[in-house]
């Protein structure tokens, strides 16, 4: 069974598209359309959701309260599943699930990839930040954020801020290992994913039979796309050279963290080409009818780092540059439609930061010690940067308490 709003196949022999099929061909060596039955089972998968966490949440958090299921998930990440006499059988599966690592994990794989997002440094939060409100015309994507409130007015930013968090988490040297601070942060969004997902399919807005599940398998692999495949290609325009060796394995860092958050997509691409496929189904298959929540969401993002005139100059350079990289990084007709303001020349500081960015990765490319060094100062310079805007505050990964409610029926 697909979403009704899955209209992949009903647009993917349109002449345009036919035509950017065959430029593909020609250009590249391979047809960016899958086969018909992969693109049905990325349609199916959005129907998918994560039974092992939902187990759990049932088992323990249902019947002994959110404060009891929060403390024993802390102390079994903490002192490990043996500190625990006699554990619940949902938290025993959930456990097995993560610490059993698949066929396919290399560990070598996963820290060269983690190496590879840190090499993007704070670039890559504002890029992701914008090339996500190309998804918000679909309502798979707008409604959890709309209906939960997590990216409107003044929530937008410290969401934004928690997001940039578990990325430098889970990123961190060593911190997807049992006991790093990643891998915590990666179990606890999946558990906070499961109270958002079943409040949401009991708000009366939520299309079941027009969208799938909310926070679906399908949501969630293109989530973990987004974060390598996607940056690598699209930030060469800033100067990152970024290799395909390097895309391969940030695709399976990646693809690791999202096994620890109960991604089992039905399809993961192994290669670029098997990831430009999957993108080239999402790009095709939407509906737009995200309507008035998509233009909110995009338009409260764009004014997140916003500050007032007499703000100190540090604050009105961040504010400048948030701007100038969602108009770059974000299509042109997608921005207007939107409602979004133009930024004059902050379009560009993109551009101006290419020549200093791709001296660092010639150098790096060709010596050790800048290698090395690069990567630390990218550290640092995340550390500082979430200090700044976050400041004295940790991440929560908490589901929001209420909904937004329903639209009252009209009355003849």
């Amino acid at each position: 069974m697909l979403p009704t709003e899955f209209r992949y196949f009903d647009r993917v022999d349109r002449p345009l598209f036919r035509a950017l099929r065959g430029a593909v061909r020609i250009g590249l060596g391979f047809d960016p359309a899958p086969t018909p039955e992969v693109a049905r089972e990325l349609g199916a998968m959005f129907y998918d959701a994560d039974p092992l966490a939902e187990d759990f949440v049932a088992e323990v958090y249902d019947r002994q309260g959110a404060k009891a299921g929060r403390a024993l998930l802390e102390r079994v990440l903490t002192e490990g599943l043996e500190s625990i006499d006699d554990p619940p059988a949902s938290l025993v599966a959930l456990f097995a699930d993560i610490e059993d690592d698949p066929d396919w994990v290399d560990w070598e794989q996963i820290e060269a990839g983690a190496k590879v997002f840190r090499r993007w440094g704070t670039d890559i939060f504002r890029f992701a930040g914008a090339v996500t409100l190309a998804a918000y015309a679909e309502s798979t994507v707008a409604k959890p954020l709309a209906l939960t409130g997590a990216y409107a007015g003044v929530s937008t930013k410290h969401r934004f801020l928690e997001t940039a968090a578990f990325w430098i988490a889970v990123s961190e040297p060593g911190g997807l290992r049992p006991g790093g601070a990643g891998r915590g942060s990666a179990l606890r969004v999946r558990i906070m994913h499961v109270f958002v997902r079943a409040r949401l399919l009991e708000h009366p807005e939520w299309d079941r039979a027009a969208w799938g599940v909310p926070i679906s398998q399908a949501d969630e692999l293109l989530t973990l796309l987004g974060g390598s495949v996607v940056p690598g290609l699209a930030m060469r325009a800033m100067g990152y050279r970024t290799t395909a060796e390097e895309m391969r394995a940030a695709m399976h860092f990646w693809r690791y963290v999202g096994h620890l958050m109960g991604v089992r997509p039905r399809v993961h691409p192994e290669t670029i080409p098997e990831a430009l496929q999957v993108l080239f189904v999402a790009a095709i298959r939407g509906a737009n009818t995200a309507g008035e929540d998509g233009v909110h969401l995009c338009q409260s993002f764009a004014q997140a780092f916003d500050v007032p005139p007499d703000a100190r100059l540090g604050d009105r350079l961040e504010a400048g540059i948030h701007r100038g990289f969602t108009r770059f990084f974000l299509p042109g007709p997608i921005y207007r439609a939107n409602g979004m303001p133009p930024v004059g020349l902050w379009v560009l500081v993109p551009l101006l930061m290419a020549p200093g960015i791709f001296l660092t990765e010639t150098l790096r490319r060709h010596l050790p010690a800048v290698d090395a060094l690069q990567d630390r100062v990218q550290r640092r310079r995340r550390d500082a940067w979430l200090a700044r805007h976050l400041p004295g505050r940790k991440a929560e990964y908490a589901p929001v308490e209420k909904l937004r409610e329903a639209p009252a029926a009209a009355h003849p």
